[in-house]
């Protein structure tokens, strides 16, 4: 039997939120049936001199004008690009580009920035983006910061010297104060910048502006120290990273001295602790390039603790977490909470008030182990979703 070779052709316009005059791209691919060696060939094209907006019509045959600003797919009308993404078409092109693919550094050296917008799987039940998405955006752009600094070694986050030692860095501290949560399809960009934290330490900081308004909402500062990749020991910063580092330290804060939340996170207790769940397993894809449990899974945890009318009713405004120790794939956890003010006035349970603003503690502890050790304390705070002040 002969077989017949059959191509098939679909060229796919895509206008991109970043604006790129006369080179806005546009996709076509190709597909071929399967040759003789039963291998399947997808090629790529690129046109980059199309400026037109996606138009017309599908599968009714009609109006099909591609310069029409209409646009129906079966008879129903498809709308424009959201306002945000029409907005940032007007951003200069190649700044746009570059600061939305791989950030760009600011005021020299000192402050790398980039942007990214709010995606549909960011977002909570509440349509705007969650605590957990605020702090994988921390984490990209203080990666890419490094990786684009020239400095960036083999590892996650690692500097050449640091790879050569065999060293990775570990948070010890994080906070994060909210002002308002983005919204599904909104644009922000992430400053950050770091600076030394004592001897043997290093602070990082973030700023989130509205990519439009330059309104601030959020804020966000961390310590970090070193640890041997190998030993899982802590050590002091070698004098050859230091020299690495010490070139792109700025000496500015996030976060002012009077908001930073110095005070200590008391250890939760089994009579202490309002709330408790219990049998939390890290999931491999929990696991990061440092082979422990990202910092980030941990937020998930902790409000697993929380009474859901908190979840519900209430936005966090503020995060700070202690990390004690790490976690791995192997270990089993257990999540406690408790309203910061039976902690220090020994109320026997909470008591929810309508419109009041709420604080607790938390605690995250291995269960795989009789003296059941710590790895996070944490502090949250909360306001009421319907405050003039909510979001």
């Amino acid at each position: 039997m002969q077989l017949t070779s059959m191509v098939a052709s679909i060229n796919l316009g895509l206008q991109f939120p970043c604006s790129l005059s006369n080179n806005v791209v546009k996709l076509g691919f190709h597909s071929s049936s399967p040759s003789p060696n039963n291998k399947r060939r997808v090629s790529l094209m690129v046109n980059a001199n199309s400026n037109r907006r996606l138009g017309g019509t599908i599968n009714n045959g009609e109006n099909n004008n591609i310069n029409n600003k209409n646009y129906k797919v079966n008879g129903v009308r498809v709308a424009e690009a959201p306002l945000t993404l029409r907005k940032l078409k007007e951003d200069s092109a190649e700044e746009a580009l570059v600061t939305c693919m791989h950030g760009r550094f600011q005021e020299g050296i000192f402050v790398y920035r980039q942007i990214f917008a709010i995606r549909s799987y960011e977002i909570g039940p509440d349509q705007t983006a969650t605590m957990e998405t605020i702090l994988n955006f921390l984490q990209e752009t203080a990666l890419n910061h490094v990786a684009n600094s020239g400095i960036g070694g083999i590892g996650f986050g690692a500097t050449r010297q640091m790879s050569i030692r065999k060293l990775i860095w570990v948070v010890t501290r994080i906070q994060v104060q909210v002002q308002r949560y983005s919204s599904w399809g909104d644009i922000i960009e992430i400053d950050t910048w770091v600076d030394a934290h004592g001897k043997n330490g290093m602070r990082r900081d973030w700023v989130i502006r509205d990519h439009f308004t330059k309104e601030v909402i959020v804020k966000a500062t961390s310590t970090w120290v070193m640890m041997n990749r190998e030993t899982r020991k802590l050590c002091k910063i070698p004098e050859e990273v230091r020299e690495e580092l010490t070139p792109f330290y700025i000496n500015r804060f996030a976060i002012s001295n009077e908001d930073t939340d110095s005070e200590k996170i008391h250890k939760l207790t089994d009579q202490d602790a309002e709330n408790i769940q219990t049998g939390l397993a890290p999931r491999w894809n929990d696991m990061d390039a440092n082979q422990h449990v990202n910092n980030v899974k941990y937020i998930g945890w902790i409000l697993e603790s929380l009474p859901m009318k908190v979840l519900e009713d209430y936005y966090m405004t503020s995060m700070t977490l202690e990390f004690r120790r790490e976690c791995t794939q192997s270990n089993m956890l257990e999540s406690m909470a408790t309203p910061t003010s039976k902690l220090i006035h020994g109320n026997n349970s909470i008591n929810i008030k309508v419109n009041s603003n709420l604080q607790f503690t938390h605690l995250l502890r291995l269960l795989d182990d009789d003296q059941r050790p710590e790895v996070v304390r944490a502090r949250t705070e909360w306001h009421f979703k319907n405050y003039a002040n909510s979001i």
